[in-house]
Order: C-alpha cells, then structure tokens, then sequence
C-alpha cells in the first residue's frame, strides 16, 4: 500500500544526494556534475497481462556523469593546464592509470610533473636535441640540465657596399690602420665549448665593383691568430709551461725561481711565434715588435707574477703580419652578387668560403673554428654602406630559466641563453563512451567495460582537445540550476510524502470500521 511513496522519497532523496554532491563541488577544478536519472516501476502479472496494474513507484535508472565543458579561468601557475575539448590527462600512480580533466599539476623534486594526489602526467619525452620520442607514454620528467653548446659552422654577412665608396687611401690592408680598408663588419661566433668570439669581415673597395675582404677573429687577423697558435703547437713551449706550474705550485720555489720559470716560457713561445711570423711574411718592424715582447730588460717576463697567461696577451698585442684575403666579391651592374665573374677571377672565389677562426689563448676547446660563410643578401648600390642582417647557428651552453606547454601540449623550455627546445609533450586520451567510465574519487576515472579502449592522441589532433598554459578548467555545475532543481527535489519529497500520509489516513479509516 505504501510502496509508490516510499520509492518516491527513496528517488527524491537519491535525488538531492545528487544535487548536494553537485553543490559541494562547485568550485572543484575539473568536477563534472552528475544527474539521477529515474525510471517507472510495474508489477508482473501471474497471467501476463499487466496493463490494468498500477505502477509499484519509481526507481533510479543511473547517475549520469556530465562530462560537457567548463569554463577556462587563468592562474599564475605555468604547470596549471586546461583542456579545451575532449580527452583527459592520462596520469599513473603506482603503476595504476588513472584519467583526469583536473590540470593542476607541479614538479616533484624528481622534476616529475604531478598531481595533488601524487599521480604523474604522461607523455612523450624528447631527446638532447629537442626530438620528441614518440611510444608508449610514459611518466612527464622535465629535464633540468643545461643546453649544451653549438660551435658555429655557418654565417651570413648581408650588408650594402655602397657603389659611392673610394678606394682606400692605404695599401696593403692593415686591420690596424682603418685608412686601408673601407667598411669592418662583425658577428659573434661560438667555438666547441660555447665560448663567444667576434668574428670580423673587412671590405676594401677596388673600385669597378670589385671588394677583397678579410677575416679576424677577436680583434686580430685570422693570420696573426694562427702565427700566435705556434706558442700552442710548440714542445717546448707546452713543456715550459708545464715547468712553470710546477714551480708555482711548490712552496719551497723562491721569487728567483719564478722569474726564471716565466722567462723560460717567454723564451720559447716568443721564438716559436717568431719563427712562425717571419714564415708568413713579416718584415724587420713586425719581427721586433715580437722579440722585444721576451728579450731585453724590458721583457714581460722581467716582472715577477707575468705568468704564462700575460705573457701570451703581450705576445697577441705585438703580432701583426700580412694579411691573405679570403676572397673577392665583384658585383654586376645591377648591384648584386656575380657569381660567374667570382668564379672566373684569378684566384676564383667561390661562395660559400670556408674560413678558418684560430683560437689564441688555448681555451680548451677546439683550436679552429670551420665557418661556412656566406653573402647572401649584400650589395653594392648607390646608397651608404650599411650592414643589414648578419646570422650565424652557433650558441653558447644555456640553464633552463622557465618552461610551458603549448596548444598541442609541447612543454617548450626556455634556457639563459635565448634559445629553446621541446621537453616533452603531453598525450591525451579519450573513449567511445566517457559516461561509462568509473569515477574513482580526487577528480580520476578509470577505464571501465562500458567506456571502452582509450584511444591516445596528443592535443589538438585527432578529435582531441587544445591545451592550454597557466590556466585550468572550472566544475561544470551550473549553481543557479542545480538551487532549482533541488527546490523541486523538496517539493517532490514532500509530495510523496503526503501520498503516504493520505495512505494512512484511509487504512485508520479501514481499521475504525465496525
């Protein structure tokens, strides 16, 4: 008799158990409301025939998960990620996969990328040079260690020699002197261990659009940077050297014994780079500018505490010897580069050049720096000389400053030394049915019978859903209509209950007959 009402408060309780849950996580990041569905209830006739039966209540069909859209809000957290779209984060806790639209994440102090609940994001990793390595997804761990170095291997010097120019008062070039050479243009090049050094061009106009041009490496010509690389190459300079640090770091050496050890060195470096000047041309001044660097009274290595390293900067201030060109950029009449006329012209120039950068002191890196280089873009018109956009593809060694992922869910990191390169990439992964999935608790799901296969795709492709960065996906639930629904919910409780009590009434009714 009572049946009808008491699954009518069973349903409207169910209901605003719903609805309360619903509130209570309003402001839960990634929460999807759910809905109780009902369905009628009728008893089964002995007979088979039940359409004159009456309805034995109501019961609850399911509760429906809501998975549509919530509002995206900014946050200041750059690990904060927002879905924009289907799919969810794929995270593993203890090797469980779980399944989320809650994107607040951070770093643990392995640098794994996780959740409040410790379950770590997923994805594909990428290797040192910035290739994302796609396989199975696996554990997001952001790789903090600094961006190796690039040595240089190509430049471009893109610059307009202007057809106005005159020929240098001076011959021959002298980088030392700017009245033998009409325009110096310079880049910064890096060698095999990221140091920096400033790579120069100077032009000397011709005249009938024909310029010889020049290298230096750090101020001095290539020239004199590879006569100063004969102090390197030289036996008894490198053993000179190594005597000295013996003597510097034996506590018992007297001021005498270091002096001795200083001039020993200058001896034997000065002379090799001597030698290796006068072979490249040097005439009597060039040469006694050299020997007076290690000779004499007045010799660096006179002075207690000149060591090696200063004796080697007097020695590159004093060297100066006849430059070689490195080619000839003739140009034709319509101002540009002719490369036919290049080719033919004794010595033939033939772009790219391949110039060589000494380095002088040893550094420890790779004593010459190859460089491709090019002059693609430079011409010779009638307006001022002017230099335009110089490139080369070298970098120094960069620390990792910040990083944060992109629409397609490439975590980008960003190092100190202006460059960038992918870290990881974020997968998502979506199924047939996500009402059927299984709700786990802390904002995760789980792949149930009823969902299906997760089908794994990375944002932005595949049907899947956009990222986005510093921001995160508020609940869905909307408060005005859920405070609706729960009236009605009441009402519906308190009409069930009144069926109850009039079932009452008429069974006292029955009782009191006589």
């Amino acid at each position: 008799m009572f049946q009808q009402g008491l699954s009518g408060l069973n349903g409207a309780a169910k209901s605003l158990d719903v609805i309360g849950n619903n509130i209570a996580n309003a402001s839960t990041v990634g929460f999807k409301s759910t809905e109780a569905q009902f369905a009628d209830m009728y008893a089964n006739s002995l007979n088979g025939i039940s359409g004159n039966n009456p309805g034995i209540g109501v019961q609850v069909a399911r509760l429906a998960q809501q998975f549509t859209q919530g509002n995206i809000e900014t946050t200041n957290n750059p690990l904060d990620l927002s879905i924009n779209g289907g799919g969810f984060f794929r995270t593993t806790v203890d090797g469980a996969i779980q399944y989320t639209r809650n994107g607040q994440f951070s770093m643990d102090k392995n640098g794994t990328i996780v959740n409040a609940q410790g379950a770590s994001l997923t994805g594909y990793v990428a290797n040192r040079d910035g290739v994302i390595l796609q396989g199975a997804p696996v554990p997001i761990t952001i790789d903090s260690s600094d961006l190796a170095p690039v040595q240089t291997t190509k430049a471009n010097f893109q610059i307009n020699l202007s057809s106005n120019s005159t020929v240098p008062k001076t011959v021959p070039f002298d980088a030392s002197d700017p009245t033998s050479y009409t325009k110096q243009t310079v880049l910064p090049v890096y060698d095999s261990l990221g140091n920096e050094h400033t790579m120069g061009m100077y032009y000397v106009n011709l005249g009938a659009g024909k310029w010889d041009a020049y290298a230096a490496n750090d101020g001095l010509t290539i020239d004199a940077k590879a006569v100063l690389q004969a102090a390197i190459s030289s036996s008894a300079a490198q053993s000179a050297r190594d005597a000295y640090q013996t003597v510097i770091n034996n506590p018992a050496s007297t001021s005498g014994d270091i002096t001795a050890a200083q001039q020993a060195y200058a001896d034997a470096a000065g002379g090799a780079v001597l030698a290796a000047a006068i072979a490249a041309g040097a005439n009597q001044v060039q040469q006694d500018q050299i020997t007076a660097v290690y000779t004499g009274a007045t010799s660096v290595a006179a002075t207690l505490g000149n060591g090696p390293a200063i004796i080697d900067a007097k020695l590159q201030a004093a060297v100066n010897v006849p430059s070689v060109k490195v080619g000839t950029l003739i140009f034709n009449k319509t101002g540009t580069l002719d490369a036919a006329a290049m080719a033919a012209a004794v010595p033939a120039t033939t772009l790219p050049l391949t110039i060589n950068l000494p380095i002088f002191p040893d550094n420890g890196a790779v004593l010459t720096i190859p460089i491709s280089t090019t002059f693609e873009g430079t011409t010779q018109y009638g307006t001022p000389t002017s230099e335009k956009m110089s490139t080369q593809d070298g970098y120094s060694s960069g620390s990792l400053q910040r990083f944060a992922a992109d629409d397609n869910g490439v975590i980008l990191g960003q190092y100190s030394n202006g460059k960038s390169r992918p870290l990881a990439q974020i997968v998502l992964a979506d199924f047939t049915s996500v009402e059927n999935l299984t709700p786990l608790g802390n904002n995760a799901w789980a792949e149930s019978s009823g969902s299906g296969v997760p089908q794994i795709g990375v944002p932005g492709e595949g049907g899947m859903g956009a990222l986005r960065s510093s921001s995160v996906e508020a609940s869905n639930v909307d408060l005005t209509e859920a405070l609706v629904d729960m009236i009605t919910a009441q009402r519906v409780y308190q009409a069930n209950a009144q069926t109850i009590k009039t079932e009452d009434s008429v069974l006292q009714t029955l009782v009191n007959l006589r």
